[in-house]
């Protein structure tokens, strides 16, 4: 079961039974998520069970030490129900890192400099090797926003963007303003519904803001927003989304 790693950044190679095959379609997505358990070998176990049915490529120790658990080639069972662009079987299109953190139930801590530099460098080497572009680079929670809240408001997001991952624009400062919540409809949220759905984002266009929308504004917030965490759709989310689809590359 065990084979070659990846990536010149893994200190060993710990084969997960937990993998297939992808489907046809091509690999264009990296997926980052924090593990949410109390112990990072729990976790580890956990990825390595067969009983689970859960795993990733990767797996980043607090201390920044890196495991690879499935080959790249291999489709790994990370991101679960979810889709992006259009696309629904998001494991068969993307690399998964879990990174070891107790998550929003464990009191959502600071990452370790440790780690984040660690994880940093091996997203660089990932999307450099497989060219996948700055806007694929994704958290779990952009991917499946009724159910995930991972890697959370506290990643760094910039701090990948600077080393050429992902992408980013600075958020527009949080003002008063109109904005739109829960319960409020017409052509206005229709309108953001669209850009939601343009960026990536499974968003109907239906008018109204349902929960649905809630929990899509509230997963952009966590990745693009992260000051305010509320699912308002206010001003400052609002631009901060307009100027990424206009940094968007071609």
């Amino acid at each position: 079961m065990s084979f070659a790693a990846d990536s010149p950044l893994v200190e060993a190679v710990l084969a997960s039974p937990n993998r297939g095959v992808r489907a046809a379609g091509g690999l264009d997505m990296l997926i980052l998520h924090y593990t949410g358990m109390p112990t990072a070998q729990g976790a580890l176990d956990r990825l390595r069970d067969p009983a689970a049915e859960v795993s990733a490529h990767y797996f980043v120790f607090e201390d920044g030490r890196i495991v690879q658990l499935v080959p790249e080639a291999d489709r790994a069972w990370h991101a679960g129900a979810g889709a992006w662009a259009g696309s629904r079987d998001i494991n068969s299109r993307s690399i998964g890192i879990e990174i070891a953190h107790p998550g929003h139930a464990g009191g959502l801590p600071p990452y370790p400099e440790a780690q984040i530099a660690a994880v940093t460098a091996l997203a660089a080497d990932i999307v450099r090797r497989w060219a996948i572009p700055g806007p694929r680079v994704l958290a779990h929670s952009d991917v499946a926003p009724a159910r995930k809240e991972d890697p959370g408001e506290l990643f760094p997001w910039e701090r990948l963007a600077l080393a050429g991952v992902g992408h980013w624009v600075p958020p527009a400062p949080i003002r008063d303003g109109r904005f739109f919540a829960a319960g409020d409809a017409g052509e206005p949220v229709e309108a953001l519904q669209a850009m939601f759905a343009l960026y990536g984002y499974e968003q109907p266009i239906t008018g109204r803001f349902d929960e649905g929308m809630r929990a899509v504004v509230t997963a952009f917030q966590r990745h693009f927003r992260p000051t305010r965490i509320d699912g308002v759709a206010d001003s400052s989310t609002i631009t901060t989304l307009r100027d990424l689809m206009a940094a968007r590359p071609a």
